[in-house]
């Protein structure tokens, strides 16, 4: 089985555009938190999510298989979508578009940011980038994957 390509750099914008939600409450938090979830569980997925808005973690669970450095990547996912405003894959893929990767070219520290797949800004109408959604324990395209079909999922109900 092959590993799915990345989507090209324009369709991450579109999917960025497409996905601006008209609100994001608590209780949403734990709409699509466990929409992730039941998502996971029917693929076995060993992944953990994580769900913040304004700095505070509305959601998080990890799902068996997960291990402690899932959470050490949704970490560093996380706070490439909090310094870029724009999904992790989004950003890796516009470093790799310039020749370059994000390790080499960002100045930031490898450690605190990863510019991989799974890291999604929750974006409301009228206030921007207002959180993160992240899923972490599979290769980077999937975890972002997951992400963007619950969002559609979330936005359809």
């Amino acid at each position: 089985m092959t590993a799915p390509v990345a989507p090209e750099i324009a369709e991450l914008e579109e999917q960025e555009r497409r996905l601006t939600l008209p609100r994001f409450t608590h209780d949403d938090a734990w709409t699509l938190g466990t929409l992730l979830v039941e998502l996971a569980r029917e693929r076995g997925a060993p992944v953990a999510i994580d769900i913040r808005r304004a700095g505070q973690q509305l959601f998080h669970a990890a799902l068996p298989g997960s291990t402690p450095d899932n959470d050490a990547w949704i970490d560093r996912k996380r706070r490439v979508v909090e310094r870029y405003g724009c999904s992790s894959l989004l950003v890796g893929s516009r470093f790799r578009a310039k020749g370059t990767t994000f390790e080499e070219s960002s100045r930031l520290d490898p450690d605190a940011y990863a510019a991989h797949g799974g890291a999604f800004p929750i974006a409301v109408t009228d206030a921007g980038v207002i959180g993160t959604v992240v899923v972490s324990g599979l290769p980077q395209v999937e975890d972002h994957q997951m992400v963007i079909e619950a969002l559609e999922k979330f936005l359809s109900a």
